[in-house]
């Protein structure tokens, strides 16, 4: 009996909830997180389409603003309002920026911080 019990390989009992306890974790963890940078990748794209639109070349900052409004209102996206946003006109080219962060509550006190820089160049 002493014999084949040296012989057992694999993992025990205690050994599996620890396994099974981290990768729920990190889904969890992936599953907060997700959403973020979803809202940032969304958030570039209406930058970068707005900065090639042809009609907003000759277009007022508020014209401008109206229309990121516009388009995040029918993403859902309320990370960033219109005036959040930094939008510089050079070389003929428009450029929309932002700088922001989203605070995301895990557990208990602990948050995490993701700071975000969208750009349409």
């Amino acid at each position: 009996m002493k014999a084949a019990a040296c012989r057992q390989r694999g993992i025990g009992f205690v050994g599996m909830v620890m396994i099974a306890a981290g990768l729920i974790f990190v889904t969890i963890l992936g599953m907060k997180l997700v959403p973020a940078y979803m809202h940032s990748a969304q958030i570039a794209q209406i930058f970068k389409t707005i900065a090639r639109d042809p009609a907003m070349q000759g277009a007022t900052i508020s014209e401008i603003k109206d229309s990121y409004s516009k388009r995040a209102n029918i993403n859902y996206i309320t990370d960033i309002t219109a005036e959040d946003i930094e939008i510089s006109k050079g070389d003929g080219q428009l450029r929309l920026t932002a700088n922001y962060s989203v605070k995301i509550p895990v557990a208990g006190n602990i948050t995490l911080l993701l700071e975000f820089n969208p750009s349409s160049s």
